[in-house]
């Protein structure tokens, strides 16, 4: 099999498709889909100071790191990866407000109360299965508004009903989840 692609290699990839922009500049990166793939997430990143959108989907990055010194980043797309922990996100807490992290294999929300402003939390078909995880995004549910679950060994085996009952009980303020919109008591 074909080494992996590093960062650096996938940056300088990515400015030879953007008729040589320097990545540094970039407020957009697109890195998903290498071939071959990105395995490790490193301190380049940190490079990467003017970038509010980063994509590193699909590929096979096994944990969140390097990304201090991403100061502006508003949304990281991890879905697709082989990610099995939040640990490494708490140096974005204060700007993420987009985290789109599902198809890995996150089984614990530990580090998610790190994240103060994140408004929509796509983290489908990963491997949690206990109700105390998901009731750790309480420490954010001022300010969560999105999240999508489902896939997620905790809820496979519930009923729509009890399921929806079960999160709107442990997050009473979000508005949508797994793409419907939650109706509040006066709306029913």
């Amino acid at each position: 099999m074909a080494r992996s692609t590093s960062i650096k290699e996938a940056l300088k990839r990515w400015q030879e498709e953007h008729d040589g922009q320097d990545p540094v500049e970039a407020v957009d990166l697109q890195l998903q889909f290498r071939w071959p793939p990105v395995e490790k997430m490193d301190g380049t990143l940190g490079t990467l100071v003017n970038c509010q959108k980063l994509s590193l989907s699909s590929n096979m990055i096994e944990k969140i790191a390097g990304l201090n010194g991403m100061k502006n980043l508003r949304v990281l797309a991890l879905g697709r990866n082989y990610i099995k922990s939040l640990s490494g996100i708490e140096v974005v807490g204060e700007t993420l407000e987009e985290l789109w992290i599902s198809y890995n294999l996150i089984d614990k929300l530990k580090g998610v109360e790190s994240l103060r402003k994140l408004k929509v939390l796509y983290m489908a078909n990963n491997s949690v299965r206990d109700w105390g995880e998901l009731a750790k995004l309480q420490a954010i549910s001022s300010t969560l508004e999105d999240l999508v679950f489902a896939g997620n060994p905790l809820v496979e085996n519930l009923e729509e009903a009890v399921y929806v009952r079960e999160v709107t009980k442990r997050l009473p303020t979000l508005k949508k989840l797994d793409g419907v919109p939650m109706l509040t008591e006066d709306e029913d």
